[in-house]
């Protein structure tokens, strides 16, 4: 079975765009003009969310990542009152996407941080988790790692807290959270030792890997054997999802680059990937043509 390439968010034209606002312009307006403004965001931003899974299906593309934006100020009273005034629409808008065989996953934005030393903290980033999990609920996604919200670990060397709070999380959360290692203060086998004591999938991330462990190649074996490792974690192996990005500048850059020209070689096994590219559907198309296997069966690999 070959990798299923996914789309992160928006697209390189205005195919796939949507509409936010800003707190401070919000607020400039009265309560009735705010929930006036922000219902006509949503009905705008499911429209092109519709939009989003006819240019997925006319690209062969069976993965998606949900803007963290796409109903802003979600977790406020108005904007939960709009999602629920919209429910009928959002549960046919994700019934589409299950229809055509789109996955559709998130992930929330930096602000959750689960292993953070200030309650208060821990407090908005479940209050966000559980914002997402009722979009995707009224998208009638379902309660597992098929519909992944992933996240980061957050605050270093605080594992065990993270795990306790994971394993306190509503139900509608934890049967979907899963973590991914990142460049700074969680490796990807600190990430997997978290993954498996809170009974929740990884996320592998090569380049965060290469960054973190100052590798100077894809094709380092750890890179391989955390891929491995971290398909154990997932109820269903098929339902494996990891990241790729190469670096801008030079090879251990964090900063993202336009396209993809140089993969991990055992990402051919990776059943789903998450594209982190800057020209994403163009990055997409790249590697379709240049790296997937081509029609004689034999793999190309593009190396720099």
């Amino acid at each position: 079975m070959l990798p299923k390439l996914g789309l992160v968010c928006i697209t390189t034209t205005d195919a796939v765009r949507f509409r936010t606002v800003t707190r401070k312009r919000l607020l400039q307006h009265s309560e009735i003009e705010q929930q006036n403004i922000l219902k006509e965001i949503y009905l705008h931003n499911l429209k092109r969310l519709n939009n989003c899974w006819d240019f997925c299906t006319e690209r062969q593309i069976r993965l998606y990542r949900l803007s963290s934006e796409l109903f802003p100020f979600a977790d406020t009273p108005a904007g939960e009152n709009i999602l629920n005034e919209l429910s009928e629409q959002l549960q046919q808008t994700g019934s589409r996407a299950i229809e055509l065989g789109i996955r559709v996953v998130v992930h929330p934005d930096q602000f959750v941080v689960l292993s953070s030393d200030k309650l208060e903290v821990i407090k908005n980033s479940i209050k966000i988790l559980e914002t997402h999990a009722l979009i995707m609920d009224k998208l009638t996604l379902p309660r597992s790692p098929w519909a992944i919200m992933e996240i980061h670990g957050g605050k270093s060397d605080r594992s065990e807290r993270l795990i306790n709070i994971i394993q306190q999380l509503p139900e509608g959360i934890r049967n979907r959270l899963a973590l991914e290692n990142d460049e700074y203060a969680y490796s990807a086998s600190e990430i997997l030792d978290v993954c498996k004591a809170a009974s929740i999938p990884m996320v592998f991330d090569a380049h965060h890997h290469i960054i973190h462990e100052k590798l100077d190649s894809y094709d380092d074996p750890s890179v391989s054997e955390m891929l491995k490792a971290a398909r154990t974690t997932w109820p269903v192996s098929d339902w494996q999802l990891v990241h790729i990005s190469n670096g801008r500048e030079s090879f251990n850059d964090r900063q993202h680059s336009d396209f993809i020209t140089t993969m991990p070689s055992c990402y051919i096994d990776a059943p789903w990937i998450e594209i982190e590219a800057k020209l994403k559907e163009q990055a997409i198309d790249k590697l379709k043509q240049e790296w997937l296997p081509s029609d004689a069966g034999e793999p190309v690999l593009v190396k720099c």
